[in-house]
């Protein structure tokens, strides 16, 4: 109870702040098992594409988090699991796990997922290139929607190192659907998926 009641706070405090616009451009909002990859600018990500999801959607996609980050303290570890039911992923290149065995799972699991495929939160207004974590789940799960998603402003309603958000007008863009084509390679493919991220952001 005391998860959902902070779920319906966060929401509405989203909301209250950024107008938490959903646009959504290329395809409509819809029970299938999707992978939504997105720009990544803020900790405020995570949530803007929560909130921005229909309820009903909310309740079946999970966002990746980094576990060093997300499970530093116990409120952080409390709000990622209980609340927004998160992936962890270790950012530990030197750990025996693949990184990408989580998401492996989740999606098997019949969940969808939200990936921010640059791995870390950029400085500039283009997404920084995609890493390779992406088109492994594309190679591997070839029947899961991919739908590219640009966040528009988040940036400055947490900047990076802040902890007080600040009201900003953003928006959620949701584009059209795409799939690793026969034959294509990462880093075409890659570059393909980065390129109709950044197309949205004049949309």
């Amino acid at each position: 109870m005391l998860a959902k009641l902070m779920g319906w706070f966060l929401l509405g405090l989203i909301r209250v702040l950024t107008g938490a616009q959903a646009r959504w451009h290329g395809c409509p909002p819809k029970a299938e098992q999707r992978i939504y990859f997105a720009n990544h600018q803020s900790h405020a990500d995570l949530v803007m594409i929560w909130a921005a999801l229909p309820h009903e959607l909310r309740s079946v996609t999970r966002a990746i988090a980094a576990r060093d980050y997300w499970t530093k303290s116990p409120f952080r570890q409390w709000l990622t699991t209980a609340v927004f039911n998160v992936i962890y992923v270790s950012r530990d290149r030197s750990a025996e796990e693949d990184p990408l065995e989580p998401l492996f799972d989740a999606l098997e699991n019949g969940d969808s997922i939200i990936l921010f495929p640059e791995g870390t939160r950029g400085f500039t207004g283009e997404p920084q290139p995609f890493k390779a974590g992406l088109y492994n789940l594309a190679a591997k799960f070839p029947n899961v929607v991919l739908v590219p998603v640009w966040i528009n402003n988040v940036q400055h309603v947490l900047p990076k190192g802040e902890v007080v958000p600040v009201p900003v007008l953003c928006s959620v863009t949701f584009g059209t659907p795409m799939a690793l084509q026969d034959g294509e390679d990462r880093r075409a493919f890659l570059e393909r998926a980065r390129s109709a991220v950044l197309a949205l952001r004049d949309v």
